[in-house]
């Protein structure tokens, strides 16, 4: 008694079947981003750790006479507290499929691919937005305070390119993680990596561009962290974003195309 059975590798042909409607895998994306302990600590740690950080600068503001802070003070401060979490909420979005083991079940119910990454990326993009946002209240509400119960005029000097140059940031760092998660499909891994990037590797930098000319030379064009810099005072030129472009394409674009890849083609178990 003999059975044909299909080839090894052959592949699932998904052209019959009707494919989930993209709004609902968004929905669905956003919900496991917070419906785990882990991803919902994440979510208030984030929120939490930006709150805490402009009480703190309010209550120096208050109290120290020669410190003098305005709106734009109040955002920039939330720039580190932001940029180190919202590009782990990047990471988890995609990693947790693999470390959960879920990527099975997610993949047999819309195998299409590429639909629940770029779901995954969409929501990763609204958390950005919502956590931007929540800064620009918080920053609203600290200003506020601070014209209340500090003898300064309050100031509010956060223009369109302060703002803008914010919300980019941002969404850099949102995109980043995601693309060293993709890369790498294992949660420590791409964390690791990306904090080595964030914060080893600007120094190494900056150590090679003081002992070699030649480093220094080339330095703003591969740099992608050092590029970023002038969207934090919108001081950015036509050489600023043309450095900002090429080591963009550098760490953004050429990891996240490849990760991209590597996914759609990642064995699943």
């Amino acid at each position: 008694m003999s059975a044909s059975t299909p080839a090894l590798g052959h592949a699932i042909d998904i052209s019959s079947t009707t494919p989930t409607p993209f709004l609902r895998l968004v929905r669905v994306e956003m919900r496991k981003a917070w419906d785990t302990r882990a991803g919902l600590w994440l979510l208030l740690s984030t929120a939490l750790l930006c709150a805490a950080v402009m009480v703190i600068q309010l209550a120096v503001g208050i109290t120290q006479a020669d410190v003098f802070l305005t709106y734009n003070s109040f955002l920039t401060s939330t720039n580190f507290s932001i940029g180190v979490l919202l590009p782990v909420i990047g990471i988890m979005l995609l990693t947790s499929e693999w470390s959960q083991r879920t990527a099975m079940v997610s993949f047999s119910l819309e195998p299409r691919r590429p639909r629940v990454v770029l779901a995954k990326l969409v929501v990763g993009l609204v958390l950005a937005v919502a956590a931007v946002a929540i800064a620009l209240i918080l920053a609203t509400l600290c200003n506020a305070v601070y014209g209340v119960l500090s003898d300064d005029p309050t100031v509010w000097n956060a223009s369109v390119a302060h703002t803008s140059g914010f919300v980019l940031l941002q969404v850099i760092g949102m995109l980043t993680g995601f693309a060293f998660a993709a890369l790498l499909l294992n949660t420590p891994a791409a964390i690791v990596i990306y904090m080595v990037y964030s914060f080893v590797l600007p120094g190494l930098f900056e150590i090679g561009a003081q002992l070699m000319d030649w480093f220094d030379s080339i330095r703003p064009w591969i740099d992608f962290n050092n590029a970023q810099n002038p969207l934090v005072d919108a001081t950015m030129t036509g050489k600023d974003w043309a450095y900002f472009a090429t080591s963009g394409l550098i760490w953004l674009v050429v990891p996240l195309a490849i990760g991209f890849w590597r996914v759609l083609r990642a064995e699943v178990k």
